[in-house]
């Protein structure tokens, strides 16, 4: 199984996941063009999709939808709730459409794809985990804290693609409206750099062997402050962040890391791939 994010922030998010002949791209919230660019630098040709898992309807998760779905009849999934909202965005979309509840699961070809609700400002937002090969991926973003399902959700994940937004002091002491800060900082908003690197530390100790840093926040924090938090968290648990996982964060724009998760290896084996679009 391979992963790679095609961009990850509140600007667009949108990633790829391949095993065997199945693609599915998680999100699509950058332009179709952006979207077609980057599965294209990563061999995959738009035809090729097997899926679309989304997480939920905004727009930073669904705007290249509209364009992608004009040309590409490809299957939507999304809990019912998102789905019904979807519709109201994206036109001649409902036959596209399949739905399920949030905690349920489906196959798509050979991977096993299973969904976990997520505390969001959002219809029913969900996080995923995809299974195959006997490796498993969990993406868990747009959250505005940690719950029991998404603990039970993410459990057992060989990889994790974990939200660290925002510095809560940034946003406290920055420019946004009363409003915005206290959607962010709220329960349905997203994770702060501790609650991420409280989620990394989580999943580190339940054998996670790669944790990705995503949805950073382009105010309210970098690249480099995010790692060392989380960073910091770790070695605090006993975790060595150089030694005994990788860490990294996912690109706002442009193409990530590709991770591949191989069939009975103990170890992930990891290659760079050059952004496509940077």
């Amino acid at each position: 199984m391979e992963i790679c994010t095609l961009a990850s922030g509140s600007s667009g998010n949108a990633a790829l996941v391949k095993s065997g002949r199945t693609r599915i791209l998680l999100d699509a919230g950058i332009s179709a063009r952006r979207i077609t660019d980057g599965l294209q630098a990563l061999d995959t040709a738009p035809e090729e999709l097997t899926a679309i898992l989304i997480t939920h309807e905004h727009s930073d998760h669904i705007s290249g939808l509209a364009t992608l779905t004009k040309r590409l009849r490809v299957p939507i999934y999304a809990t019912a709730a998102t789905a019904r909202q979807i519709s109201y965005r994206v036109p001649f979309v409902d036959e596209l459409l399949r739905t399920f509840e949030a905690g349920t699961g489906f196959w798509l070809e050979d991977v096993w794809c299973e969904s976990f609700p997520t505390p969001h400002d959002a219809a029913d937002s969900v996080g995923y985990t995809l299974t195959a090969g006997g490796r498993k991926m969990a993406l868990c973003t747009d959250l505005g804290h940690i719950t029991p399902e998404v603990l039970a959700g993410v459990a057992g994940a060989d990889l994790l693609l974990a939200e660290a937004n925002h510095d809560e002091d940034w946003v406290r002491s920055g420019p946004y409206p009363y409003y915005l800060k206290s959607r962010i900082l709220g329960d349905y908003g997203h994770l702060s750099n501790q609650s991420g690197a409280e989620l990394a530390r989580l999943a580190a100790e339940g054998g996670a062997r790669t944790v990705v840093l995503a949805h950073l926040s382009a105010q309210n924090n970098t690249p480099v402050h995010a790692l060392e938090a989380v960073s910091a968290r770790l070695r605090g648990a006993g975790i060595d962040p150089e030694r005994d996982l990788e860490l990294a964060v996912a690109p706002r724009s442009g193409l990530g890391a590709l991770y591949r998760l191989e069939r009975g290896r103990d170890a992930l084996a990891f290659c760079r791939r050059e952004a496509a679009n940077q």
